[in-house]
């Protein structure tokens, strides 16, 4: 493989990557042309809402190709089009042979989440002291068990005093969460999300650990749910704040993750309404926010 690289202005990005993707690039990727320097800019938005800005002002623009002729050839094409005013070639080079799969599976290491509950990727062994385990393949889908906010719903699961009833996992992503209800002795487990990727990984993460999991689209709720947990972001869970809280069975738990610290007043604010929302447990800048109904 080779990499083409470039710099252009954000409004030349979208032509240069789309000729790229005509000139057989195997793959383009943008970054910022001041990424780890005092220039760089974070460019992010939530759901439902358009980032301040779309670009950055200079970017760095790379594209695969499965040979050095092919890489040159794009160049050269590049460089003699209208829209590559501007655009800067940087140069071509080779790139590594790289086992992806192993270097992925590298990332995900067993997590300990309470004394004798772990979360052990399937190409792991289980540690000797892992009583309760939850086997994982993430695929695309969110969940590992390693981010603030999925561990500390997993440890919330895993101190209730209270029998988890029938629970509802609203945004279920790898189905850890679902999964770890079902082991710690719910009565049935629905677990949502609007990403079919997401539902495919959680379906075959469930069947994996030998638990009855139903898995499908928010339209699969029903009736009401002693434990609701949504683990998603703010700006959804604020809207979400209403079916949410309907879902709740009277006495049961609300449980929500995926809010920073500075977002808990405003999210305790929208769920006035409805429930009285309170910060139970807090991790690395996260806060996880609970309601007894």
């Amino acid at each position: 493989m080779f990499e083409l690289s470039l710099q252009c202005p954000q409004e030349r990005v979208q032509a240069v990557a789309d000729a790229l993707e005509e000139l057989d690039a195997q793959s383009v990727s943008v970054e910022d042309a001041d990424a780890l320097t005092d220039a760089e800019q974070a460019l992010f938005g939530e759901p439902g809402m358009v980032p301040a800005q779309i670009g950055w002002q200079q970017s760095h623009v790379r594209a695969l190709f499965s040979s050095e002729n092919l890489a040159r050839e794009a160049a050269s094409c590049l460089i003699v089009q209208a829209f590559f005013v501007d655009c800067h070639l940087k140069g071509i080079a080779a790139v590594p042979q790289q086992d992806w799969v192993r270097l992925t599976q590298e990332q995900f290491v067993p997590v300990a989440i309470s004394p004798g509950f772990w979360i052990v990727p399937t190409w792991h062994a289980p540690p000797p002291e892992a009583q309760r385990v939850i086997r994982l393949d993430p695929g695309l889908a969110f969940g590992t068990g390693t981010h603030p906010t999925t561990a500390m719903c997993l440890r919330w699961i895993a101190a209730s005093k209270r029998p988890l009833g029938r629970v509802l996992d609203y945004g279920c992503g790898s189905g850890i969460l679902a999964i770890a209800a079902a082991m710690h002795g719910a009565s049935a487990v629905d677990a949502l999300d609007l990403d079919p990727a997401a539902l495919e990984s959680a379906g075959h993460n469930a069947q994996a650990n030998g638990t009855d999991i139903r898995c499908g689209t928010p339209e699969l709720a029903s009736g009401q749910y002693q434990t609701v947990l949504a683990n998603i972001l703010a700006t959804p869970l604020k809207v979400l704040a209403p079916l949410l809280c309907s879902r709740v069975a009277p006495g049961g738990h609300l449980v929500l993750a995926g809010i920073l610290e500075r977002q808990a007043s405003e999210m305790a604010q929208a769920y006035a309404p409805h429930a009285r929302l309170e910060v139970s447990d807090s991790l690395d800048g996260w806060v996880l926010m609970t309601a007894s109904c």
